[in-house]
C-alpha cells in the first residue's frame, strides 16, 4: 500500500481501525466462501447446490434492506458493525463444531449461511458509510480505492488460506475464520469517530423507502447500480469454481484457492493504481471500457482447460471489476447527503449482492441445464450485450467526466 503522508487516508488512525476491520472480516468471509463451496460440492456433487449457496446469501439481503438503510441512519453505524461480526463469529464457530463432530449436514450449512448473511446485510453497507465520517470529502475516492484494495488483499489471502486449510479439516479452517471476525470486531470497536448524532426521523413508508426514492430520482445513479448489477449478474462464474477446478481443469482444492484468488489479484493491483491515480475525464467512457473487458475476460475463462489461461482471464476479469466498483461507490458517497447515506449504500449493498449472490444462483441453475462451460460463455456474451444497451438507455452515464457533483 502506498506510505503514509499527511494528504493520505492512511495518516488517520480512525481509517487504519476502519481497514483492518474491513480486510479481517474479509478475509474471514472468502475463506468461509470457499470452504463451504467445497465442503457441499463434496458431500452433494451438484451444481444446483452451489447455486443454492448464493440463494441463501442473497434472501436475506433482499429481505431485509429497507430495515437496514433505516437502521444506519438512525443508530450508531459503528456499533450496528461491531454487534454484525460479533454474530458472523459465532455462526463460523457453528459451521467448525458441526464439521468437527460430523453433525447437521447441507441443511446445517444453509440454515448457518442465511443467519451470517443476515448479519452482513447490516454489515456491509453500514460498514461503506463510516468512510465518509472519517475522511474528508474530499479524500473519499482515494479512500474506497485503499478500501477496496484493502477488500481486495483479503480476496487473495481468503481463498488460498481457504483452499490450502481445507485439506487440514474444513472445521479447522472454520475456527480460523472465527478468529480472523473476532479481530474485525476489536478494530471497529476501539475506533474513535467524530460524527454528529445521526438524524432520528419518524418511521413512515416514505422514509423506510426514501433510498429507492433517491436512486430512481438520479438517472446517474440508477445508470450506475442498475448496470452493475445486470452486468455482473449475467457474469457470475464464482459460484461454478469448484465445477472448474474439479471436472473442467482436474485438480484439487489448491486450484480451487488460485482461481478464488485471482479476481482479487486483479482488483487489488487496480485499486492500489487507482489509489494514487485519478480516473481521468472520461469516467463513464472508462466504466463501459471495464465492463466489456469483464465479460471478455468471463467468456475466455468459460472456454478454457489451461490452469494459467483460466488464472490469467480471472485476473484481468477483477482488475475490469475494481473500476467498477470504484466508479460506483464513490458516485454514490460524493452524490448522498450523510443523513440518507445509510438508505441509499442500502439499495447499493442489495444491487451488489444481487449480482454477486443471485448471480451465482443463476450460474448454478443454468450450469445444471446447459452444463458449466456453456453457462459461463452465455453469462459473458450477456455482460457485454448489458454494457451495450446501457450506453444506449443512459447517455448521461457514457458521457460522464468526473465524479464530483455538478
Amino acid at each position: 500500500m502506498p506510505a503514509p503522508d499527511s494528504s493520505s487516508p492512511l495518516s488517520r488512525p480512525a481509517f487504519l481501525h476502519f481497514l483492518s476491520a474491513r480486510v479481517g472480516a474479509s478475509l474471514a468471509f472468502q475463506i468461509v466462501s470457499v470452504a463451504v463451496g467445497w465442503q457441499v460440492y463434496e458431500l452433494s456433487g451438484s451444481a444446483l447446490d452451489l447455486g443454492l449457496i448464493g440463494l441463501a446469501q442473497f434472501l436475506p439481503m433482499a429481505a431485509l434492506t429497507l430495515v437496514v438503510g433505516h437502521v444506519a441512519d438512525r443508530y450508531d453505524r459503528r456499533r450496528i458493525v461491531a454487534i454484525c461480526m460479533a454474530i458472523e463469529a459465532l455462526a463460523t464457530l457453528t459451521l467448525a463444531v458441526a464439521a468437527l463432530h460430523g453433525l447437521g449436514g447441507r441443511p446445517l450449512i444453509y440454515a448457518t449461511l442465511i443467519v451470517m448473511s443476515s448479519a452482513r446485510a447490516f454489515e456491509a453497507p453500514t460498514l461503506t458509510t463510516l468512510i465518509p465520517a472519517i475522511v474528508p470529502r474530499a479524500w473519499l475516492p482515494r479512500a474506497t480505492a485503499l478500501s477496496s484494495s484493502g477488500g481486495q488483499i483479503a480476496q487473495i489471502a481468503g481463498p488460498a488460506l481457504g483452499g490450502v486449510g481445507y485439506g487440514l479439516g474444513a472445521g479447522w479452517i472454520y475456527c480460523v475464520a472465527a478468529a480472523l471476525y473476532l479481530t474485525a470486531f476489536a478494530s471497529i470497536a476501539s475506533m474513535a469517530i467524530d460524527r454528529p448524532p445521526p438524524r432520528k426521523e419518524p418511521t413512515t413508508w416514505r422514509t423506510l423507502f426514501a433510498g429507492i426514492t433517491f436512486i430512481f430520482q438520479r438517472r446517474l445513479l440508477l445508470g450506475t447500480l442498475s448496470l452493475d448489477l445486470f452486468a455482473v449478474l449475467l457474469g457470475g462464474a464464482t459460484a461454478l469454481l469448484p465445477i472448474f477446478a474439479k471436472d473442467i481443469l482436474n485438480a484439487g482444492p489448491w486450484a480451487l484457492g488460485a482461481l478464488r484468488a485471482a479476481p482479487a489479484c486483479g482488483a487489488m493491483l487496480m485499486s492500489l493504481a487507482l489509489a494514487r491515480l485519478s480516473l481521468g475525464e472520461h469516467v463513464g467512457r472508462l466504466l463501459f471500457g471495464a465492463l466489456l473487458l469483464f465479460g471478455v475476460a468471463t467468456t475466455v475463462f468459460g472456454l478454457s482447460t489451461s490452469i494459467p489461461l483460466s488464472v490469467a482471464a480471472l485476473i484481468v476479469l477483477g482488475a475490469a471489476d475494481s473500476i467498477s466498483v470504484v466508479v460506483r461507490s464513490s458516485l454514490v458517497q460524493l452524490n448522498t447527503p450523510d443523513h440518507m447515506l445509510g438508505r441509499v449504500s442500502a439499495v447499493n449493498t442489495l444491487f451488489v449482492s444481487a449480482s454477486n449472490q443471485l448471480g451465482e444462483f443463476e450460474s448454478g441453475m443454468l450450469a445444471a441445464l446447459v452444463g458449466a462451460v456453456p453457462a459461463v460463455v452465455i453469462g459473458g456474451v450477456g455482460t457485454m450485450a448489458v454494457a451495450g444497451l446501457w450506453m444506449w438507455w443512459f447517455p448521461e452515464l457514457r458521457k460522464l467526466r468526473t465524479l464530483t457533483p455538478a
